[in-house]
């Protein structure tokens, strides 16, 4: 199917040709009939990606101030490489939609196939969209009106913010599609309405409207305002308008009334003026999108909606109440639409994303042949060999930024990739040579060519995928948790055991060349040895998937296994009981500050103290090795310090283990023999690592 992307490291704006997506848990697959260029947000990515790399900075200091000490903690080399990454990856552009239901995922309600709907989809041929971030259209709006759904969503959740009241005067600042929209809602509302703006014909457009108008280069915006309000000034004012200027949000204050209220929608300067705030108690807000839910993955991602009793309008209700404007002619759209184009004609639009158009309509074919076209062919490949032919499921962060640059390093033959969007995938597919981008991951398990499935996705899919890659006879890797429940874990081990296939984590540590030469120090038999480990972890928002139980599993399955392992591989044991205890007063299962302590079966005492409070620029990781009575020192895997070994300490760029661990595995898949860590290893480590959750919660030892 195609797809309109942005290229930010180029700055082209691209149709691509990418698998369908697929439809996941809660979700919507829709055949897309129209969507709406919204100038605002697209203009300023493409501007964004046109300006140079000076230019990118400026537009992000914070971000700058990331990569600054990342430096510091990473060195330079892995920042660079990890900048270049986020700019290789590509934008999808669009998110107001509309179109026909062709698919529904399980779990969805309120959707049927073949229902028209409004959604806040991508400019793609087929979308999926969750249930939330979907309405269904009235019978008399047509797919032209209902692709302005999402933008108008916008304009009402500002509205609603504002809160006015009949017979109350409210100036648009800025009359942009959002803009126009927002008047007449506000006119339907039964305000007295005043737009501003400097084009001629958007204000043309706003006087056909019913809408009073000033121009703003030509007028003094502050005295007509007073002028059209019989000098009491505006009740509240909703910018809608993008400008880097401080002088629009001052104007704003200037123009209201006393304890007037300002709404903030667009993207403006705010250097704000107290002064004219606070003489006259102005109230100002910044609108967030659509309304209630959004960014909120409990909401938009599983699909549970807030209590209309407490939120009545969430950013679905908003969806559907638009429509009803539409449907009851409150609303006018026509006039706003400056341009109509196919999708093949896309670059008639954005080749001129810099004129004063309101409202441009991207059309899609009616046709559905690509429903099913759930994976494309990128590149035609011969392989050396039929022995180590591989398949990735997933195209995720450390897909691109660690697992295929080593693959691609141990000249690694990979026939597929699979992302459940299709579009990082393919882009990976294109830049690493991999000859099939897929949106069905089972089209790789299929396939009698591949022999080993690598396996990198969010943590709550792993088990499962793991089984049907194990039951498809394929050597299968997986990036570590191999499971986030008891549960899980049994199912993988009943399989594993009538399986004929390996099984891989990628506990990627022990594969360091600083943690092999400790082992070779410590020997094959090293005794009772003590073993400290500190992960400066850095702080994720609570929002962030790997706190969720249900996804992530928590940092400490997803993350704190490592260092399980880790400490298994050097003290040559497996654990025998577990305690872990967090910081602070209150336990939290997804807490991600605390310290493990592993009692192994030879006596070996492990302990992980996984902290999320550290400064970024400090050393993220710290292995401390005790044994009868000399030591070794791991530091962020660069330095090797050895105290009475009578061997030399070395320093070398960062090497966490990964290039090593995906040659071994290669190689483990060409000629065969033993796999890299033993199952019943993987098993101990894994099955450790939800003790130490267990043992957060009850505050005891857990025997593992």
């Amino acid at each position: 199917m195609k797809q309109i992307i942005q290229d930010i490291k180029s700055g082209k704006t691209i149709l691509e040709k990418v698998p369908a997506p697929s439809v996941g848990y809660g979700e919507i697959l829709i055949k897309t009939k129209n969507t709406l260029v919204s100038l605002g947000t697209e203009k300023m990515l493409i501007n964004f990606g046109k300006s140079g790399y000076i230019g990118k900075i400026k537009q992000q200091p914070e971000k700058f101030k990331l990569a600054i000490n990342k430096i510091k903690s990473d060195g330079l080399k892995p920042t660079l490489e990890a900048i270049f990454r986020k700019l290789d990856q590509p934008i999808p552009l669009g998110y107001s939609n509309s179109g026909v239901v062709l698919d529904v995922g399980e779990g969805v309600k309120h959707i049927r196939k073949g229902d028209r709907v409004a959604c806040n989809g991508f400019h793609a041929e087929i979308v999926s969209v969750p249930e939330n971030l979907v309405a269904k259209i009235p019978s008399n709006v047509s797919y032209d009106e209902a692709a302005f759904t999402v933008v108008g969503s916008i304009g009402l959740q500002g509205i609603r913010l504002l809160n006015p009241t009949f017979g109350e005067t409210v100036v648009v600042f800025g009359l942009g599609v959002i803009g126009l929209i927002a008047a007449q809602i506000l006119k339907s509302n039964g305000c007295n309405v005043i737009g501003i703006d400097i084009d001629e014909k958007k204000l043309k457009i706003a006087n056909k409207l019913g809408i009073k108008t000033i121009n703003s280069e030509k007028q003094d915006i502050i005295s007509k305002v007073n002028e059209l309000t019989s000098d009491f000034g505006a009740d509240g004012v909703l910018i809608t308008a993008s400008s880097k200027s401080n002088k629009i949000i001052n104007d704003s204050a200037k123009m209201c009334r006393k304890r007037g209220r300002v709404i903030l929608i667009g993207v403006i300067g705010l250097d704000i003026n107290r002064s004219e705030f606070y003489e006259k108690e102005i109230t100002f807000q910044v609108s967030c999108s659509y309304g209630p839910g959004r960014y909120d993955s409990i909401y938009e991602d599983k699909g549970l909606d807030y209590p209309i009793g407490f939120v009545r309008w969430t950013e679905k209700r908003n969806f559907e109440a638009f429509l009803e404007a539409i449907s009851n002619k409150l609303i006018d759209l026509k006039p706003l639409i400056s341009k109509r184009v196919s999708i093949d004609n896309y670059f008639d639009i954005y080749n001129n994303i810099d004129d004063n158009s309101i409202a441009n309509i991207i059309e899609f074919d009616n046709k559905i042949s690509s429903f099913n076209e759930n994976i494309i062919q990128i590149h035609e490949t011969n392989y050396k060999s039929t022995k180590a032919i591989i398949g990735i499921i997933g195209a995720g962060e450390f897909t691109s930024s660690t697992l295929l640059p080593n693959l691609n390093k141990v000249k690694s033959q990979i026939k597929y990739i699979a992302s459940a969007k299709g579009l990082r995938g393919t882009i990976l597919a294109k830049k690493y040579k991999i000859q099939k981008s897929t949106t069905d991951y089972k089209n790789l398990l299929k396939d009698k060519d591949i022999s080993g499935v690598i396996i990198s996705t969010r943590h709550n899919l792993h088990s499962s995928q793991v089984i049907n890659s194990l039951k498809a006879d394929k050597h299968t890797f997986v990036e570590k948790p191999l499971a986030i429940t008891y549960k899980e874990l049994l199912e993988v081990k009943k399989v594993y055991e009538n399986s004929n296939s390996s099984l891989t984590v990628g506990f990627n540590r022990r594969f360091s060349p600083f943690s092999i030469d400790a082992k070779k120090s410590l020997g094959d038999d090293p005794g009772q040895i003590n073993v400290v480990t500190t992960m400066n972890a850095g702080f994720l928002p609570k929002e962030h998937w790997a706190h969720d139980m249900e996804v992530g599993g928590g940092r400490i399955i997803g993350e704190a296994c490592h260092y399980i392992d880790l400490i298994s591989f050097l003290s040559n044991s497996y654990v025998k009981s577990v305690l872990m205890t967090p910081n602070g007063l209150n336990s939290n299962i997804n807490s991600d500050n605390g310290t493990i302590i592993l009692k192994y079966a030879n006596g070996s005492l492990g302990v992980i103290n996984y902290f999320s409070n550290g400064h970024k620029s400090y050393s993220k990781e710290r292995i401390e090795i005790y044994q009868s009575g000399k030591n070794i020192i791991i530091d962020n895997f660069k330095k090797i310090k050895y105290f009475g070994y009578g061997k030399q300490n070395k320093t070398r760029f960062q090497d966490k283990g990964h290039y090593n661990q995906f040659k071994s595995w290669n190689n483990f898949l060409i000629n065969g023999g033993k796999p890299l860590i033993e199952f019943n290893s993987l098993y101990n480590t894994s099955m450790a690592s939800l003790c130490a959750v267990e043992s957060l919660k009850s505050g005891n030892w857990v025997d593992v």
